[in-house]
């Protein structure tokens, strides 16, 4: 019976989310929208099929875990540094004013103190699946925006940590409240420093030697489990050795595998993975949600909302400005925040089990967390129009990337991949090479060219290899699903010269359909070195030469394929 729920649920709800986000995109609407309503149609609380809830979460956090750990690979340390100025105050400094805004305005509407601090707390946090989401889709993830807003919401995950630890000792009426809150705060520190160093050995010494134990067998399927159990491994130990959240520690192994070679290759492998389990996430929190709860708590729902939709940004606005950031870079990040998720819900959870909260807070975090994820992303939007405006210095968002035409890209470094790179590279071309041969990746770069150790046929390598501004990209090696590629390449970059080899006819009239700009099949050229070779002597003109060379390939490459 567990495996029919599991089944049922897994099925179910991604297929509501296909449908639900395929209508959402249709209507020019974040896909999130369709995926949160397909949550609620296979939710109890609409008729129909309804989905097992404790078996959607458990895929849910499965999401939450890829998603993190994908974003940690793509986080180097110096930028995270960097951000940790404004993100560590940034935080403490929202999260004040979000919980003392809402306990007061709860206060007037007749509530304790302590219950509307315990909710404030709780909406404070900002969903770094949500946040991901829709500054990948403005493209700002990898952005200073996305920097600073990611770094934010760690920081916040942090501060979880310590709300969790702290809730029993603040709330339980017993003496000695403030020994005991700065214990639980130094435990929680000891904890956090205990599992950095851990990760940070792990990802000096065994992740660099197991990867490459695992990449030196050429099989993609163990190379996806190794990174899986990594990802997982890491997430789990954090929350069950470390006491922190999975989310916190599939960051830090995200940051961790970024750091080494094998980096690009991790991310491809694991993206698919991570994108339908994320959607889950989604589908997850639409489940939680009662239509009924608007009707019956309108006030309250729309004080939290108006908490999270207009004074978590402006506060965050505020203080960016205040740490010295441009209202270009203060705007998108203020935007960024407002809405809450996953966190929310763990913390909530937690105070209504020792009654810090009752059923009415609990439904307005849920109707809050829903309605704010829905419009986040037309919330997002609109603050980059005003960014720009404001004199941004980033790109206006949607809006697509300079193309270099000097900047090439190879597959493969084979005979004639290297015969292809030498005169790109006397031609001063700036050249980035995929390869999947790990050695040969290494000597590329000992001898100071730019090699991406990845697989071309997973998702996300081509842009690991900045595929949105290259001017070329030439397919040197007879790789499987050419056509799929070169279609995954012209969607990322639709003005790209894509030349590709390929090794028989047969294969070019799918190739050209998908969108190559020029393709050489090997026994075409084959049959003009024979033709030339034979011919030599008959004519030594090198015009006539030519157009013998020309009209083969003429006969060969546009007659219907035998």
């Amino acid at each position: 019976m567990q495996e029919l729920h599991v089944l049922l649920t897994f099925t179910g709800g991604l297929a509501a989310a296909l449908v639900l986000g395929y209508i959402a995109q249709r209507l020019k609407l974040s896909p999130i929208v369709g995926y949160l309503l397909a949550g609620i149609a296979v939710g109890p609380f609409t008729p129909g099929f309804t989905a097992h809830q404790p078996v959607a979460e458990q895929f849910a956090e499965i999401g939450v875990i890829l998603l993190l750990f994908g974003i940690g690979l793509h986080f180097h340390l110096r930028e995270l540094a960097a951000v940790w100025r404004i993100a560590v105050p940034g935080a403490l400094i929202q999260s004040a004013f979000s919980t003392a805004a809402l306990a007061a305005l709860l206060r007037a509407l007749g509530w304790e103190w302590g219950p509307g601090i315990v909710l404030g707390l709780a909406i404070s946090v900002a969903s770094t699946v949500v946040m991901a989401f829709v500054l990948a889709e403005r493209r700002d993830l990898h952005a200073p925006i996305g920097h600073i807003a990611i770094g934010w919401t760690v920081m916040e995950d942090i501060l979880t940590v310590m709300y969790l630890l702290m809730l029993p000792i603040l709330f339980s009426g017993s003496g000695g409240t403030g020994g005991g809150a700065v214990s639980a705060i130094a435990i929680t520190f000891l904890k956090i420093i205990g599992l950095v160093a851990a990760v940070i050995i792990l990802g000096r010494w065994v992740i660099p030697w197991v990867l490459e134990r695992i990449a030196i067998t050429r099989s993609r399927e163990l190379f996806l489990l190794a990174v899986l159990v990594i990802a997982m491994g890491i997430a789990i130990g954090s929350s069950k050795i470390f006491g922190v959240s999975m989310a916190l520690g599939a960051f830090l192994a995200g940051l961790a595998v970024g750091r080494t070679e094998f980096a690009a290759r991790a991310g491809a492998d694991a993206l698919p993975m991570r994108d339908a389990f994320a959607v889950l996430f989604f589908v997850s929190i639409g489940m939680l949600f009662d239509p009924r709860s608007v009707a019956e708590e309108p006030l309250l729902i729309g004080i939290v909302l108006a908490v999270v939709l207009i004074g978590k940004p402006l506060s965050t606005l505020l203080t960016v400005r205040i740490l010295g950031r441009p209202l270009s870079t203060a705007i998108p990040v203020g935007a960024a925040l407002s809405q809450v998720g996953e966190f929310s819900f763990i913390l909530g959870a937690a105070a209504r089990e020792m009654k810090l909260i009752n059923e009415a807070g609990w439904n307005a975090i849920i109707a809050a967390s829903i309605i704010s994820i829905v419009l986040n992303p037309s919330v997002y939007r609109m603050a980059r129009r005003l960014s720009s405006l404001a004199g941004a210095v980033h790109p206006p968002s949607g809006e697509p990337p300079a193309i270099d035409p000097r900047k090439c890209i190879i597959v493969g470094y084979g005979p004639v991949g290297k015969t292809v790179h030498r005169l790109l590279a006397e031609g001063g071309a700036e050249i980035s090479v995929i390869e999947l041969n790990l050695d040969t990746v290494r000597r590329l770069r000992a001898g100071g060219c730019r090699a991406l150790y990845g697989d071309v046929l997973r998702p996300g390598t081509l842009e690991e290899a900045g595929i949105s501004t290259a001017g070329s990209l030439i397919l040197t090696a007879d790789v499987e699903d050419a056509a799929e590629i070169v279609r995954q390449a012209r969607v990322l970059n639709k003005d790209l010269r894509i030349l590709v080899r390929c090794a028989h006819l047969r294969d070019v009239p799918a190739i050209r359909r998908a969108g190559a700009t020029v393709v050489a099949a090997g026994e075409v050229e084959v049959a003009v070195a024979l033709a030339e070779a034979v011919s030599g002597d008959d004519k030594p003109d090198h015009l006539a030469l030519a157009d013998q060379r020309d009209a083969i390939r003429r006969h060969l490459y546009d007659k219907p394929a035998e």
